[in-house]
């Protein structure tokens, strides 16, 4: 890329003069006017700079700016922080950038690529310049690589001292050369030169003009970080670790470490942070260069729980990997990990989110009476495929949106209103096709044909579709796994996800491997249509109870968009139901183009439930007597040593909704809780959200149930089981509060 030398240009521009035209005039005197021009704006100018100086004393002070360096892509200029400067005293310099849309510049570190600015002073001699003072940048994304620098606009300040020889009444003329490197999807090395004239007066004089210029730099200043911090490396693995009280998981929400010497770490890594009460810990990556001795000055980037930023000046010195935090997901190896997600996935068959996939299964396994074995196999290995790469799917995206910074946990997509709305849809088209109001494969009863409803495809949807309705539940040794994964490397958290998926899918694949375990089932016969329409209701309840749980996610308004996508997809289901049976060509393309029609009229409802304002939560709890959760309420109880039990859970989690009915809501638990003086808090995940997110991750946890049973007197909580019952729940009561 050639080097292109952006040259300021400094134009003088004077008002322009009109001649006006004079009837009365010779053709001599005309020409003697115009010969004498010249002489005459002379003249002019002479008195103009007479009174410039008598009034000067008078006049206000102009900023101190050098003219500026244009480019298509940057605005830069040298200012100064004062009006009038003094022999031998220093003061500040500043470059200015101002960057068009998208393009930035770099900080000291540049990152994976770039260069930082520079600035050369040629004139006067004498004079001594210090180095930049660097304003916390931002890490900037580009392909696979992390760059840091600034974008829009940026003050760079730095310190200089004039000669000691100056005296009041001379004029300090600065001339410095300076160059960048700007990129966008490019990148563009640009260079300037700049001079500024200052007065030289015995004492320093402030220029009143730039002053919020540079205070708004001073803030933007990393601050000196008041807490000690420890940085060390194995191989290429490494953490940095920082102690203290103002570390929790309500007062911490995004992490990110920028240090100075570029060969520090890998910046394109993720940095994976770490919170619990007290203590912050980001995972780093080295890249195979030696490591630098001596301390490893560097930014912390800090975002609290409100999204407000502020940057530290930090200076660990390199030793030992600083300990993990105590976490039972951190502990576990990647064996146990894979053993009990194979185990969650098995029992997550068992859990109350997935009967209405059962009707499906049902209908599937009926269809597979008496059928080849080769058929057999066929269709359990194309629906454990689709089980398995669902769960890879879902897998992928939370490791994906984890490494984004974002706070996401199993059954993430549930909080989104428009996901809930449209697996509501779902659930109503397959009971619809159920109950026979249109087809998809060929009608039952058929015979052989009826081996192969469906296809190979349908096998994988009916997969994929009962992993997408088995997310709102956490089954046993399930969290654990989850957890796990997601302090995992990247390919084994996806090992866990693949694990996972196999045991769902399990039983259905023993029909692949031992074919023999078909002839128990019923064969084909009429009665499958009676079966088939029963089976619709289970898909029916299922959309009714997703549509529950949108009333809780949306306002009046958002719902009532919902029911009319639900009506028109039912209006549409009704028209392809005709188009299929109509003996006509004509009748069938009417009846399917008004079903396409009625498709996408439902589906133009789901923008409106982005924008649906989310309703006041109601402040009765779904537990009698419990106060919603918060941080600061929770510390508050614990200082005051009472046991308290924390409920987390979401209108969409079915599990938490049976341990609230079989456990939780009994009136001999109840009693407990109020005999021990126990404190209950709910915190209600329904929509997502950080805090909760926190609290899940804190404790080896990816989605709800949480519970978590707080001593009294102090000590540290313990983790209940996902799936309560009344004597168990009794006993750690008991335990945690004796009479």
């Amino acid at each position: 890329m050639p080097n292109r030398a952006i040259r300021p240009q400094v134009v003088s521009s004077h008002g322009p003069a009109t001649l006006r035209h004079q009837q009365g005039l010779s053709l001599a005197a005309r020409i003697g006017f115009i010969r004498n021009m010249p002489r005459l704006i002379s003249a002019i100018q002479a008195s103009i700079l007479v009174a410039l100086g008598l009034l000067s004393p008078a006049l206000p002070a102009f900023a101190l700016e050098s003219a500026p360096a244009r480019t298509e892509r940057a605005t830069m200029s040298l200012v100064a922080e004062s009006a009038a400067v003094a022999p031998g005293q220093p003061f500040r310099l500043g470059l200015k950038q101002v960057l068009a849309q998208d393009w930035h510049t770099y900080w000291r570190n540049p990152g994976d690529a770039g260069a930082p600015p520079e600035l050369r002073f040629t004139a006067p001699a004498g004079l001594q310049a210090g180095e930049f003072q660097w304003p916390a940048p931002r890490a900037i994304p580009f392909g696979p690589l992390i760059n840091y620098g600034y974008e829009d606009a940026v003050l760079l300040p730095l310190s200089v001292t004039p000669p000691e020889g100056l005296r009041p009444g001379d004029t300090l003329r600065l001339e410095a050369h300076a160059t960048w490197l700007i990129c966008k999807d490019i990148c563009v090395p640009e260079e300037g030169r700049f001079r500024l004239d200052i007065p030289v007066e015995a004492a320093a004089r402030p220029d009143p003009a730039q002053a919020a210029a540079f205070a708004e730099a001073d803030a933007a200043m990393p601050r000196s970080a008041p807490w000690e911090a420890r940085l060390g490396f194995e191989g290429d693995q490494g953490a940095l670790r920082l102690d203290s009280p103002d570390f929790s998981l309500t007062t911490l929400q995004e992490a990110q470490f920028l240090p100075e010497n570029p060969a520090l770490i890998d910046h394109a890594a993720p940095q994976a942070p770490q919170v619990q009460e007290g203590s912050l810990r980001l995972t780093l990556r080295r890249p195979a260069l030696p490591m630098p001795e001596g301390p490893a000055p560097g930014v912390l980037l800090l975002t609290d729980g409100a999204g407000n930023r502020s940057a530290y000046q930090i200076a660990p010195v390199p030793g030992q990997v600083p300990p993990p935090l105590p976490s039972d997901a951190e502990a576990m190896p990647l064996w146990k990990a894979l053993l009990l997600a194979a185990l969650g996935g098995l029992v997550l068959n068992l859990m109350p989110c997935v009967f209405p996939i059962l009707a499906m299964k049902a209908m599937a396994l009926a269809r597979l009476g008496g059928a080849e074995r080769a058929v057999l196999r066929g269709h359990a290995a194309s629906y454990t495929l689709g089980v398995v790469i669902s769960f890879l799917a879902l897998g992928g995206a939370m490791v994906g949106l984890r490494m984004a910074g974002m706070a996401v946990g199993w059954g993430f997509q549930f909080t989104s209103p428009v996901f809930v709305a449209g697996m509501s849809w779902l659930m109503l088209a397959i009971g619809l096709n159920l109950s026979g109001v249109f087809r998809v494969g060929a009608p039952t009863g058929t015979g052989s044909e009826l081996a192969a409803q469906g296809g190979h495809f349908g096998s994988l949807a009916t997969g994929a579709l009962a992993v997408l309705v088995a997310t709102p539940c956490t089954a046993p040794f399930m969290a654990a796994a989850i957890g796990s994964a997601m302090v995992l490397p990247s390919l084994e958290a996806l090992g866990v996800f693949v694990a996972l998926g196999a045991g769902m899918a399990a039983p259905y694949a023993l029909l692949g491997l031992w074919p023999g375990l078909a002839r128990v089932l019923p064969r084909p016969g009429g009665w499958m249509e009676t079966l088939r329409q029963i089976l619709a209701f289970p898909m029916y309840g299922a959309a009714l109870w997703l549509l529950w749980v949108l009333a809780q996610q949306v306002s009046a308004t958002g719902l009532a968009a919902a029911l009319a996508g639900a009506l028109a997809l039912g209006f549409g289901a009704w028209a392809l139901g005709a188009a299929q049976r109509a003996r006509r060509l004509g009748g069938r393309w009417l009846a399917g183009g008004v079903a396409g029609m009625a498709a996408l009229a439902a589906l133009a409802m789901l923008p409106s439930l982005v924008g649906s304002a989310v309703p006041a939560r109601d402040t009765a709890l779904t537990l009698a007597g419990a106060e919603p959760w918060s941080d600061g309420r929770l510390a508050d109880l614990r200082q005051q040593g009472r046991p308290v039990f924390v409920n987390m859970t979401a209108a969409w989690c079915i599990t938490c909704k049976v341990n609230e009915r079989v456990a939780l809501s009994r009136a001999s638990v109840r009693e407990a809780f109020s005999e021990r003086r126990i404190a209950l808090l709910e915190g209600d995940w329904t929509d997502g959200g950080p805090e909760i997110a926190a609290v899940l991750r804190a404790h080896g946890r990816e989605g709800v149930p949480l519970y978590l049973l707080y001593p009294a007197g102090g000590g540290d909580a313990k983790v209940l089981p996902q799936v309560l019952t009344e004597g168990g729940l009794l006993q750690a009561l008991e335990l945690a509060a004796p009479r």
